[in-house]
């Protein structure tokens, strides 16, 4: 066996010299190493009493630095005689001050009940004593940016009783002891019993990591990871807030890919066609819903009744249903002709033999519209609705909401793409599509994503707005998150069912603002002003996270793989299709040799 060769002095003295700072410079208030300045304070004193978290905003300050803590534990027999000795001494105190008839000192009193109640938890082993020094080293450019994150500090730590001093003359001292060296040569310590110590350490701060779920984003509070799984919350609906070009839809696409690898369903109502090349990419089904589109979808279609359903009930809310989307197919309705449509859409199931008798609809074909005008014309007062509903029947708009259904959600991701859709029948075609969505979301129970991109659409219309607010109160039944994105808060929330349906959502993100909506972004979240002018301020794919009661800032980061399968850039785009155009043009001319 070969002998192992042994480091030299030479070579340890290389080794040193790379490692090592090209100078260092030592003063009494900081230390110069390199370029930078480091300066080391101290904690010196604590109040009797440390809240939880206090720690947490130093921790989440944003500035660069080093916190070294040290514990040192005490022996229990020690600390017992210690305190024996204090309390016989604040004891003889209290005596002589009953026998002089002087009044009782209420310091006296609390002082010995603490070291009383201290004594018991000892010999309980329920508490320890440490002694516990905590140290803080700071960083910066010059020293004058030394001094200012000091008063910063100071000024957080003040307001919490807790007290501060820069180790003056100790700075190499206080330096080594923040070093992860794990030596201590400040030796400034504190006398700590374990409840207090628990509030300090380990370091609490804004976070949202969980043990399961997906990566979401890096927290800007202190870099850690924003992972856990939406499913967990008290509901799985989430909304998204962001103006145009800001990263809502780059955020959408990457958390279906990283849920997708979580067995995730994922169905999408895309209005600009931003998610058909992550479809193809995945393998996933793209429906073009248009009107000379392949793809139809009948509303009259019927949900299969569950084992606990009653036919007739589910029967009576398709009808309420059609009822919401003929309003907003047909505009105005007078309460007359809403009661001639009622009868006339029971009557049309039930020339198709479809009645609330029936305990199985799943062997019948559903009626389209042509029937249902068919019902209209022969009813006393329905000729002109009739009328109104022929441009869906005989007109241009016949191609899409006249046909029987022919698509179906088998595939994990699923895109209905209304990007070509006539302005004026995308709210219809919105309704259709979340309609058989709904339909088909309770043939089986899986977990399931539902994204509505552009939601603002639906929410010109009550009926739409509303259907969409009843998915989000009944999709945690359904093992189902509802996704609602927008670039248009104003609408959103102006409709009487837009803050509904964000207060029922336990997931919320908020990417960059503009100054127009932001007062009323602040407003409906209850943001601080700082929060306000981060919104403002942040660049793309940044923002405010919150997970039910937690909330944090956010930057979205996507590995290089997926940002190619996921980007919105236009230029990235061009790039892309350039080099596939090449590479088929180099395959081309291979196979040509």
């Amino acid at each position: 066996m070969p002998k192992k060769k042994e480091t030299t002095q030479s070579e340890l003295e290389t080794l040193r010299d790379i490692i090592a700072p090209s100078a260092l410079e030592v003063t009494s208030n900081y230390i110069k190493i390199g370029t930078k300045y480091a300066k080391t304070i101290f904690i010196f004193t604590y109040p009797k009493y440390l809240a939880s978290n206090w720690f947490s905003p130093i921790i989440n300050m944003g500035q660069p630095m080093d916190v070294s803590f040290f514990i040192h534990p005490y022996r229990t027999e020690k600390v017992m005689k210690t305190l024996q000795g204090q309390i016989t001494s604040i004891t003889a105190e209290m005596m002589e001050r009953e026998e002089k008839g002087l009044i009782r000192d209420p310091m006296l009193e609390a002082a010995h009940q603490n070291i009383e109640d201290l004594r018991d938890k000892l010999q309980a082993a329920e508490e320890k004593m440490f002694k516990f020094g905590l140290y803080i080293t700071l960083y910066g450019d010059n020293p004058k940016k030394l001094d200012q994150m000091e008063n910063e500090l100071r000024a957080i730590l003040e307001s919490r009783m807790v007290y501060i001093k820069p180790a003056l003359y100790q700075q190499k001292a206080g330096f080594n002891s923040s070093m992860p060296i794990a030596y201590d040569e400040l030796l400034i310590h504190n006398s700590l019993n374990t409840g207090p110590l628990s509030s300090t350490f380990p370091f609490v701060s804004f976070d949202l990591t969980s043990d399961k779920g997906i990566l979401y984003g890096i927290n800007r509070h202190n870099s850690s990871l924003i992972l856990f799984d939406r499913f967990s919350l008290e509901n799985a609906n989430s909304v998204i807030f962001a103006k145009s070009g800001s990263g809502k839809s780059y955020f959408m696409k990457l958390e279906i890919l990283r849920s997708m690898m979580l067995g995730v369903d994922i169905i999408v109502i895309d209005p600009e066609n931003e998610y058909q090349f992550l479809a193809e990419t995945v393998g996933g089904s793209f429906f073009k819903i248009s009107l000379t589109s392949e793809h139809h979808i009948n509303p009259f279609d019927l949900p299969p009744i569950g084992k606990n359903e009653n036919p007739g009930d589910v029967l009576r809310s398709n009808i309420i249903t059609l009822m919401g989307l003929l309003k907003v197919m047909l505009g105005k309705i007078t309460p007359e002709e809403e009661s001639i449509l009622d009868s006339a859409i029971t009557e049309t199931y039930s020339s198709r033999d479809i009645t609330p008798e029936r305990k199985d609809f799943s062997d019948i074909t559903p009626p389209l519209f042509t029937d249902l005008q068919t019902v209209l014309e022969s009813m006393q007062g329905g000729e002109s609705l009739a009328i109104r509903l022929k441009k869906y029947t005989e007109g241009i708009y016949s191609g899409f909401l006249n046909q029987h259904t022919n698509v179906n959600l088998e595939n994990q991701l699923a895109v209905f793409n209304i990007r070509d859709m006539e302005e004026e029948l995308r709210p219809v075609a919105m309704f259709i599509i979340l309609n058989y969505i709904w339909v088909a979301i309770r043939k089986n129970l899986k977990k399931r994503i539902l994204v509505v991109d552009e939601a603002w659409w639906m929410m010109r219309h009550e009926n739409s707005a509303e259907f969409l607010f009843s998915m989000a109160k009944r999709a945690r039944k359904y093992y189902l998150g509802l996704t609602t994105i927008t670039q248009d808060i104003t609408d959103f929330v102006n409709s009487p069912y837009g803050k509904p349906i964000i207060t029922n959502s336990s997931m919320q993100l908020l990417l960059r603002q503009s100054p127009a909506s932001v007062d009323v972004v602040q407003k409906t979240f209850n943001l601080t002003d700082e929060e306000k002018f981060l919104l403002l301020e942040s660049g793309v794919g940044e923002g405010l996270f919150f997970a039910g009661n937690k909330h944090v800032a956010i930057k979205i980061i996507a590995s290089y793989t997926e940002d190619q399968i996921i980007t919105s850039d236009p230029a990235q785009l061009l790039e892309i299709e350039k080099a596939k155009e090449e590479l088929e043009k180099e395959e081309e001319i291979e196979e040509g040799e």
